[in-house]
């Protein structure tokens, strides 16, 4: 009797013993490392979920990237109406939510996964080093190229100025001197708005073709890591999720681009270019789905690393240069109604990509 207890406490602690050691491996089985379970997917099926996600993405950024570029057939959808208040803060809701809930957990995901050495990678939180850095990174080429434009502008347009007014001299002569100072006010005052103008115009130009860097790297990954999948159940939620996901970016980065004013050439190739970002990293995932390990240790830190910083670029867009931008503006500050719409489709636009987070 002695010994069958003695027997069923020691099966009893060995079971334990056992728990305490694959409880953990049985919790984390979704972070394996075993490629295993992906070849035995039906790549077949795959593949037609994947060539048709190429067309539905394709068309949904292209709708989303063009609906404010419209402005000049609709009238409504100019950047000097105040509908154009609220497409805008939209934009920037969807923008800084995908930055912070969707990019952001990925790349401390990648960058912390059980697949890669705990050091350096587990004892130091290189996601948000590298989103900082890439902040930091945006703010300075931000600052330093609209700069930098502004003073190749603005010394051709002085020497322009001071030839004229040199010319003007030597024709009018000592007798209209009053008359000519007088014209010389006048056309200073011209030119002072046509330089503010120019400058918020130089501005734009430079905040839509960063935040198209920022949106472009990351698009790249997300189309990359559905081509490269190997599994249908995971692919079809991701179609619907990533076809939102782009239509609603889209749209943030084609108000940028209307309120730049870029010539109609120059728009086209900015919104093909978005537009095929996707669908082109689907191409890439498809075409190294064979050799491309998701969990493999140099996948996930330049996943994470790309991740990262994309989370960086679009969250200091999004908060600096969309959202600081027109909510200090004070056409916005000084009329409640448009001020109110543009803090409800800022939370909208948030909202709506943050809800798109439970499938992608």
């Amino acid at each position: 009797m002695i010994k069958s207890r003695a027997c069923s406490f020691n099966i009893s602690r060995m079971l334990l013993v056992l728990m305490l050691v694959f409880l953990p491996t049985i919790v984390s089985g979704d972070c394996t490392c075993d490629h295993a379970e992906a070849t035995e997917a039906n790549k077949s099926e795959a593949l037609r979920y994947k060539l048709t996600s190429v067309a539905v993405i394709l068309i949904a950024g292209a709708v989303g990237v063009c609906i404010p570029l419209l402005g000049k057939k609709i009238p409504s959808l100019r950047p000097e109406n105040d509908i154009f208040f609220f497409i805008k803060a939209f934009a920037a809701g969807v923008i800084l939510a995908t930055g912070f809930i969707h990019i952001l957990p990925d790349a401390f995901e990648s960058l912390t996964s059980p697949c890669l050495n705990k050091n350096p990678w587990g004892n130091f939180p290189f996601a948000g080093f590298v989103a900082m850095m890439s902040a930091i990174a945006t703010l300075i080429v931000d600052s330093s190229a609209t700069g930098f434009y502004k003073r190749l502008h603005f010394n051709k347009s002085k020497q322009v100025i001071n030839g004229d007014e040199e010319m003007g001299d030597e024709h009018a002569g000592h007798i209209h001197v009053h008359t000519h100072a007088t014209h010389g006010h006048a056309h200073g005052s011209a030119n002072h708005t046509e330089e503010t103008n120019l400058a918020e115009l130089i501005r734009f130009r430079v905040i839509s073709q960063v935040l198209e860097l920022g949106i472009v790297a990351h698009s790249v990954i997300i189309g990359i890591s559905l081509g490269a999948s190997g599994k249908p159940e995971t692919i079809k939620p991701l179609i619907a999720a990533l076809s939102f996901h782009q239509f609603f970016e889209g749209m943030g980065l084609g108000g940028c681009i209307s309120q730049a004013q870029f010539k109609t050439r120059s728009a086209a190739i900015m919104a093909t270019f978005f537009s095929l970002t996707t669908p082109v990293g689907i191409a890439i995932g498809i075409g190294i789905s064979s050799v491309y390990k998701e969990n493999s240790p140099t996948a996930l830190i330049v996943q994470g690393i790309f991740e990262a910083a994309s989370a960086g670029i679009l969250v200091y867009m999004a908060l600096v240069d969309l959202l600081a931008a027109d909510f200090m503006n004070p056409r916005l500050q000084n009329n409640v109604r448009i001020q109110l719409g543009a803090n409800l489709s800022l939370l909208l636009g948030a909202g709506c990509m943050s809800v798109l987070a439970k499938w992608a």
